[in-house]
This record gives structure tokens, sequence and C-alpha cells, in this order.
């Protein structure tokens, strides 16, 4: 793996400076508020889609709950990344 390598170069360069620390943690933050928000909105339209099959009925209601889950779910990941960046920009 070539991640390692490049984890320790940034720690060495945390022990001079914590800039380096802070830019792996910034990037690690902000990829898995990305990643869990790729999650949780997969999960949200796979679900909605099998309780749609199983009762095409209530369709209109489960779609428009999955639209307003997706989106509560991709603005706490936005902010998740937001932080993160904005804790890179320090020191």
């Amino acid at each position: 793996m070539t991640i390692l390598p490049m984890l320790q170069a940034a720690a060495d360069a945390g022990v001079a400076s914590p800039r380096g620390l802070m830019a792996v943690g910034a990037g690690l933050g902000a990829g898995l508020a990305v990643i869990g928000a790729g999650i949780g909105i997969g999960r949200i339209g796979g679900q909605a889609v099998e309780g749609m099959a199983r009762q095409p009925e209530a369709a209109g209601r489960i779609q428009t709950a999955a639209l307003i889950f997706a989106a509560l779910i991709e603005g706490v990941a936005l902010f998740g990344a937001v932080i993160a960046f904005q804790i890179q920009g320090k020191l």
C-alpha cells in the first residue's frame, strides 16, 4: 500500500510543524464525511425503491420522504467537509 509511507511522511512533517498532521486529519475527515453520506443516500434509495415495490399506492409519500432525508444527509456531509477544510486552514 502506498498510503502508509505518505502518512508517515506527513507525521514526520508534523513533528516540525503540526501543519502536516492537520492536512491528514482534514483529508480523512472530509473523506469520511463524503463516504458516510454516499452510503446513507444509497441505503435510502434502495429502501425507498423496495418500499415502493411493496406498496405502490404509497410511492408518492415514500419518494417525498426519501428526498427530504437525502437532502438532510447531504447537508450534514457538506457541513462535515467544510469543517474539515476549515481545520486544515488553522495555524
